[in-house]
């Protein structure tokens, strides 16, 4: 258990390395709108993301909404993401939440929530989609069941989220306590958790949203990876990178940037419904 946990921290200090090394910029003041402003950051957007002069089209109807994992930031292993979303031509957004999302998953809910109003009033689509990585992918879900987002979300992709936790932070022993003081996110995604107790509890799949989980058997943070799988049914798609695409060497931190994860997400955005369970994706 020393040992994963250990793994955990590593992969969190990596991607924050990955991110940023210094703390976020104060938030600039409100512009005349009236609408909530985003903290400044020295890494700027990923590509084509947080233009608020975009309006959807009659093509593509549903902005996109990108949501990082723990100890993540807007930017930082979403570029891949972003670019080749905007080049399908959606309007695409990307929030911070949640101190680098290390804070309590309800109260990093609540800012989705809040930015999610702001992306509808900017450009007066009726609903959004969102793609999220890690905690970002399951995040979403407390939205969507708790605070509203039933109403609004439309699709859901998950890449590798941690929808029923991991062993790695599940538990109760001193070490994992010790974790939970700089990262509270992380021991309430632990396995069995209570707050994903809750989540879980009865439907897992709320609301006439599409849910597509994509997975990858390398995953050495979400333990087992099939624990991001959702329960069955005809607004959901789980599917394992391997399963597709057998050379993907893809783990847990990598996944936004593999080929044929965009691929899926693509095919999930692009129609009605999850992404097709029979779906192809390009491999490289």
């Amino acid at each position: 258990m020393r040992h994963s946990l250990g793994a955990l921290l590593a992969a969190v200090l990596l991607s924050a390395g990955l991110t940023a090394t210094a703390s976020p910029a104060p938030a600039a003041p409100a512009p005349a709108t009236g609408l909530p402003t985003l903290p400044t950051s020295p890494f700027g957007d990923p590509p084509g993301a947080n233009d608020w002069t975009c309006k959807p089209t009659a093509a593509r109807p549903t902005p996109v909404i990108l949501v990082h994992g723990t100890a993540g930031d807007r930017t930082n292993l979403l570029q891949r993401l972003s670019a080749g979303i905007k080049a399908k031509g959606f309007c695409v957004y990307s929030l911070d939440y949640g101190n680098r999302g290390l804070d309590d998953i309800p109260t990093s809910a609540g800012q989705l929530k809040a930015f999610t109003e702001r992306v509808l009033r900017s450009t007066g689509a009726r609903k959004v989609s969102m793609v999220g990585h890690s905690q970002g992918g399951m995040m979403p879900r407390y939205y969507i069941r708790f605070l509203g987002g039933d109403r609004v979300v439309d699709d859901l992709v998950g890449l590798s989220p941690s929808n029923h936790g991991t062993v790695i932070t599940a538990g109760s022993n001193a070490f994992t306590r010790l974790v939970g003081y700089a990262c509270v996110a992380c021991v309430q995604q632990g396995a069995g958790s209570a707050f994903l107790r809750t989540l879980n509890a009865g439907d897992e799949t709320p609301g006439s949203v599409s849910y597509t989980q994509v997975t990858t058997r390398y995953d050495e943070i979400v333990v087992p990876y099939t624990s991001a799988y959702l329960a069955a049914g005809p607004r959901t798609t789980n599917v394992t990178l391997q399963d597709v695409c057998p050379l993907e060497p893809a783990e847990h931190l990598f996944i936004p940037l593999a080929t044929p994860s965009l691929s899926i997400t693509l095919d999930a955005l692009t129609h009605t419904g999850p992404a097709r369970a029979g779906f192809r994706p390009r491999c490289f």
